[in-house]
């Protein structure tokens, strides 16, 4: 969260002592949430790797997954900076967003790109979810003045979003032009 001489700040900013209590408490919930989204995606993107047929896909998501590993390790250390057990609470949306991909796989057929493209969908909504949540809470931690917290926060929402970027790219290099030729 680097500022420029003579620029105005990237977000207003307000010292966490001075801060609503009910405001604290929602940022500690949606840092508990993605705790569970997190650790949740460790367990699902393995079913994920093994039902792609691409392997630009795979490679893909095998690589998130070291991410989604690292995006764990990160949180843990927010709750550290936050004075805080690292406790989950479940995430319906990851659950919901995770079912959504095991019943793509599912539904189409093992070795085609069609269920490759299938994967990437579901990935992106995941991805997209994880850029929302992420990026509210980096807006978040910048306004209860948690620096540290929000440089964390901000170097997880960068890799989803270079995530989501490569999904599309291997979409769009060969997945989808595969899976439009399919009978």
């Amino acid at each position: 969260m680097k500022q420029e001489t003579g620029t105005k700040p990237k977000f207003k900013t307000k010292a966490t002592a001075n801060a609503e209590p009910a405001l604290q408490e929602l940022f500690l919930d949606e840092i508990m949430d993605l705790y569970w989204a997190e650790n949740h995606l460790v367990k699902s993107l393995p079913k994920m790797i093994k039902a792609a047929t691409s392997p630009a896909l795979a490679t893909a998501i095998e690589d998130h997954l070291k991410e989604t590993e690292e995006h764990v390790s990160r949180l843990e250390q927010i709750f550290k900076l936050l004075g805080k057990e690292a406790l989950a609470k479940k995430c319906d949306a990851m659950e919901g967003l995770t079912k959504e991909a095991e019943g793509i796989i599912e539904s189409t057929g093992a070795g085609t790109a069609t269920r490759d493209v299938g994967i990437i969908l579901a990935s992106q909504k995941v991805e997209h979810y994880e850029i929302a949540s992420y990026g509210g809470l980096l807006q978040l931690a910048a306004t209860l003045g948690l620096q540290e917290v929000a440089v964390l926060l901000e170097q997880t929402l960068g890799e989803e979003q270079t995530a989501d970027a490569l999904l599309t790219e291997v979409a769009e290099n060969k997945i989808n032009y595969t899976a439009a030729e399919e009978s």
